[in-house]
């Protein structure tokens, strides 16, 4: 992919060189960006279902091993909020560049950290421990690295693509899945005593060359030109959370509610798919097969969404992703339940791999323009977040709530359709910028 410098004249100051916006390197980045960070993310994801109860956590109560690992996998959406805060302050104060560079030397070191720890036979209680820091600075970098991603990659973006190269961002995260489970794959079909012993420690190994193929990237990246404008004139915000909270708190919380969407990604990528293996007894490499190729599928329709959303608006195209993801999951479930293969491939990646894209495509634009440039970095950490830390526990809540017999997926499919709907309420509720210029962005 060649780099596409355009002068940004709007934005030069008159005390410095003229700006230049670099889209398709901004792009690039982006997206080798996140899929490293979720590689690392997911990586872990799988580990803590299939390995870490084994390795990290007493073997006198299996059960409680396995719920205490699946704890660890949720302390990385406790951090987020925190890394939100912290890291949007860095990007909106000093600039995108510098949460990007740490997001990502931040997530290798803690993925890597990983492969290198102690387990609960060797070290006792300090395993687990230690594996909970590591989560936890995991969490940190996720925070910051969409949010970097995106606001980087839409002030450097043409006026009439933004959504189109911002949904590079997702593009990656798509990727980083697929590679995880493509690495995991190979490894869990290692016998047992090879996996415990040192195999479950290659995919975390591994992550160190992924990064160093991001960091090449991003290392020379240009800050974006309407950041450096507002540096060069002083008008960067002093505490950009102060400031975030006193001018556009309404925007923050339409993001909130519309990043309960997500909640669509964890249900369908980890619980209908949990439900099919321990309820229907459907094999567990067709589960993963139906992830696998719904995200093969959506890394083509995140962009194709995208560019309609450059042509028609943000919201059109993010409500229909919302309410079709709605109606979609009953479907999905109904198919999971009945045992019926085949169509669950279909109604699996037409949700996850189609319907969902649409709006998953189209957030990073719509939210990022709802903020002022002083506040995006910090408005998008803060808000997604929030909403996607809900996302994040909706196994749980599933879990709680799912009913006993054929129809015990009701009560789950119902609160999957209502936080769809939520989200769709709220982003109809928000203005449309896809024609609005970017220095005009979060001022109306």
């Amino acid at each position: 992919m060649s780099v596409q410098a355009v002068p940004a004249g709007a934005y030069a100051s008159a005390s410095s060189p003229p700006a230049v916006a670099a889209p398709r390197k901004a792009a690039l980045a982006s997206w080798i960006g996140s899929a490293v960070e979720y590689y690392d993310f997911f990586v872990y994801g799988a580990a803590a279902s299939l390995i870490f109860p084994k390795l990290f956590f007493s073997p006198d109560n299996p059960q409680a091993a396995l719920m205490l690992s699946f704890a660890t996998f949720g302390v990385a959406y406790i951090a987020r909020p925190f890394g939100a805060i912290g890291l949007g302050h860095v990007g909106d104060r000093f600039g995108r560049k510098r949460v990007l560079t740490f997001t990502l030397l931040l997530m290798g070191f803690s993925t890597f950290i990983i492969g290198c720890l102690p387990t609960y036979a060797q070290a006792g209680l300090l395993a687990p421990t230690l594996l909970v820091l590591a989560r936890f600075m995991q969490g940190i970098s996720a925070a910051g690295e969409q949010a970097g991603a995106n606001s980087m990659t839409l002030e450097h973006a043409p006026a009439d693509r933004r959504a189109f190269f911002t949904s590079f961002t997702l593009s990656g995260t798509q990727a980083g899945l697929i590679l995880a489970n493509l690495v995991f794959l190979p490894i869990t079909a290692l016998p047992e005593d090879q996996l415990l012993s040192w195999g479950w420690r290659i995919p975390f190994f591994l992550s160190a060359l992924v990064v160093a193929v991001g960091f090449w990237v991003r290392r020379t990246l240009p800050e974006t030109p309407v950041f450096e404008e507002e540096k060069a004139q002083h008008k960067e915000a002093e505490l950009p959370v102060v400031t975030l909270f006193r001018t556009q708190s309404a925007d923050l919380l339409r993001v909130i509610f519309a990043a309960l969407v997500s909640v669509v990604s964890t249900i369908g990528a980890n619980y209908v798919l949990a439900y099919a293996v321990r309820e229907v007894k459907i094999p567990q490499p067709t589960t993963l097969l139906v992830l696998i190729l719904a995200n093969f599928v959506a890394l083509a329709t995140i962009p194709l969404w995208a560019m309609l959303s450059d042509r028609i608006g943000r919201r059109p195209v993010f409500i229909l992703g919302a309410l079709g993801s709605a109606v979609l999951v009953w479907p999905l479930f109904w198919a999971v339940s009945a045992g019926n293969v085949p169509l669950m491939f279909v109604f699996g990646i037409l949700l996850s791999g189609v319907v969902y894209s649409a709006a998953n495509g189209v957030w990073p634009s719509l939210y990022g323009e709802m903020f002022d440039t002083r506040v995006r970095l910090s408005g998008m950490a803060i808000g997604t977040q929030i909403g996607f830390a809900l996302g994040g526990f909706a196994p749980t809540i599933a879990a709680a709530i799912q009913g006993s017999g054929p129809t015990g997926w009701y009560p789950v499919a119902a609160f999957v359709t209502v936080t769809c709907l939520i989200s769709a309420v709220s982003v109809f509720t928000a203005r449309e910028t896809y024609r609005t210029s970017l220095t005009d962005l979060g001022r109306s």
